[in-house]
């Protein structure tokens, strides 16, 4: 979860632009109803983690929004004013498959401080703002990137197209120009985000009247746009793959920047095709709530005034409540009204993109009444739950290694080419799931097998005493395909191949083979493929099907894990045993 440090002096002087006074200690204490976890506070600092599914909450100036109408008292303000302006931007055609989502804003005259030393702490304010809407909204700048400008050193109108590599430009935090192949080849923002452009030979840029380059999303910008201290109109651009995800970013920018009295105002967006949008909206979005659903997520009715009050305190609105006289005659999902059914209508800001269901509106409104006040009444709705076909063969696996005296584990699913195929000399099936960028080089792929993770457990724990009898029902990836698979790993004095062997069978008829008389066969495994013991292991046929393979541990294995007991496991392919052993209950 993002950690947000917030200066009190900082929110202070934002709450005295609606005449509220700032209490460190009540804004403590009421953080965690909105979706916070308050690190620390003191009478400099408020230190906040702040829930993924919030990010309106990521500065101090949209913080200060939503939390004077919950903690304050003040009307809702769910949506943005916009004031129609007179910069047009235009779009290429070969931008759809490229950067498809391109929007644009202008912020005029905002209050960056009085001092130096506040228009610094502001610049790195937006600038920490802007990376924390990258890491969660933007997916790391994949589904969006923003890139904030100094409006006055720019000449509009502004066009967005593709060049190719050798394109050369100012990118920020240089002083000499470079083409955009080196660019993403030298630069470290270019370096760092390259992958999103990987493919492409031609780059989205976007130019003004002179052609000078504005920014390289989601890369970098032009370094003649540079925020200063001196800047109060502002140029924002935010492009992307995901249309919410590139509006919620645009709005909590210009939100933030008109909390500190900057005016916003719309830029034409001009398509090929003549189609002209004016970005950004900043009009409320309006959902619809079944009233039925209140009752039975909450367990008790509420009235109209104590849902207005709720949602007032979230920021939002209830507009009307109104009786439905078309839709379904029945509703078969919970977002539905039907016939004759009560239905709410609330308006929530458009840069809440966390809201998608109702039932995220009803978790607004419990908010907004407070958990403490809904009492402890039981809900009224009563779903039977159906266990899923699988979930009764997973439980007569489970139950018949438990009953031997394994111990079942869960292991990360992440792992290595050096554990899953390496030191245990087993060959990768591909193609193999790896991790584009991953954060140490022992979890660099999606694990093909489960028993290279109990040896690794069985090694982490190899200074405890024996006997060691573990076993794991879980997930691989193969193929890119999720898929169910179990294993056993047994150090102990006993281990050998008649031990694995005799599991092996238990299993197989506790799962019904024998009742059912299905053909079991046992075939020598294969040498040197694996980490079983030439000669001392085997591979399981149902009905002339593999399902899976057991065995003593070769100790040239176990050496190079720092074993050195005796161990034998197994690995079992749970799709194959569901699909040549029938249930012999059903």
């Amino acid at each position: 979860m993002p950690t947000v440090t917030f200066e009190h002096a900082t929110i202070r002087a934002l709450q005295a632009r609606q005449d509220i006074e700032h209490d460190p200690a009540q804004w403590a204490a009421h953080l965690s109803n909105i979706g916070c976890v308050v690190e620390s506070c003191d009478d400099e600092l408020i230190e906040v983690e702040v829930f993924p599914d919030r990010p309106d909450l990521l500065a101090a100036e949209t913080m200060t929004h939503a939390v004077r109408s919950f903690l304050c008292g003040q009307p809702a303000e769910p949506s943005l004013a916009v004031r129609a302006g007179e910069i047009e931007m235009s779009v290429d055609a070969s931008l759809a498959d490229i950067r498809p989502v391109i929007l644009g804003a202008v912020v005029r005259g905002v209050d960056t401080g009085a001092t130096e030393e506040e228009r610094e702490r502001f610049i790195q304010g937006i600038m920490d703002h802007q990376e924390k809407l990258h890491l969660t909204l933007g997916r790391r700048r994949r589904s969006a990137s923003i890139g904030v400008h100094d409006l006055t050193p720019l000449a509009p109108p502004f066009r967005v197209t593709t060049v190719p590599g050798s394109h050369r430009f100012v990118p920020l935090g240089m002083s000499y120009e470079m083409s955009v192949d080196e660019i993403l080849e030298r630069h470290p923002k270019g370096a760092e985000y390259a992958h999103l452009l990987a493919g492409f030979d031609r780059f989205p840029v976007i130019l003004d009247r002179y052609d000078r380059v504005l920014s390289l999303p989601p890369i970098i910008n032009g370094d003649h746009t540079t925020v200063n201290h001196a800047t109060s109109d502002f140029f924002i651009d935010v492009t992307g793959w995901d249309e919410r995800a590139c509006e919620a970013c645009l709005l909590l920018v210009c939100l933030s920047l008109s909390m500190r009295g900057g005016t916003v105002e719309s830029v034409s967006m001009m398509a090929d095709d003549g189609r002209q949008t004016d970005s950004p909206n900043g009009t409320p979005r309006r959902h619809l709530m079944p009233e039925e659903l209140l009752w039975k997520l909450l367990g008790r009715r509420f009235s109209e005034a104590e849902v207005a009050e709720a949602i007032r305190r979230m920021g939002g609105r209830l507009v009307e409540t109104r009786t439905v006289t078309d839709g379904p005659l029945k509703a078969t999902r919970w977002a539905d009204t039907a016939v004759g059914e009560r239905q709410l209508i609330f308006e929530m800001p458009r840069w809440r993109a966390d809201i998608m269901h109702p039932v995220d509106l009803v978790e607004e409104i419990a908010i907004g009444i407070g958990y403490e006040a809904l009492g402890e009444a039981r809900s009224a709705l009563s779903i039977e739950a159906v266990p899923l076909p699988q979930a009764n063969l997973h439980r007569r696996l489970r139950g018949s290694l438990q009953s031997q005296g394994l111990q079942e584990v869960q292991s990360l699913t992440l792992s290595s080419d050096s554990v899953q195929f390496d030191g245990l000399r087993w060959n990768a099936v591909p193609p193999v799931t790896r991790i584009a960028n991953p954060i140490n080089t022992e979890h660099t792929i999606l694990r093909q097998r489960i028993l290279p993770s109990l040896l690794e457990l069985l090694a982490a724990n190899r200074h405890h005493e024996l006997p060691q009898r573990v076993f794991e029902l879980g997930e691989v990836v193969r193929r890119h395909h999720n898929r169910q698979r179990l294993a056993w790993a047994c150090a102990e004095t006993a281990a050998g191949f008649t031990v694995a062997k005799g599991l092996a069978q238990a299993v197989l008829r506790d799962l019904g083979c024998t009742a059912l008389g299905l053909d079991v066969t046992f075939a020598a495994s294969e040498v040197d493929v694996g980490p079983w013991l030439a000669g001392r292991a085997a591979i399981v046929l149902v009905n002339g099907e593999k399902v899976g393979e057991f065995g003593e541990i070769d100790p040239v294995v176990c050496e190079n894990l720092g074993l050195k007991v005796p161990i034998h496991g197994a690995e079992f392919d749970v799709a194959a045993l569901a699909a040549n052993i029938p249930d012999p209950v059903l």
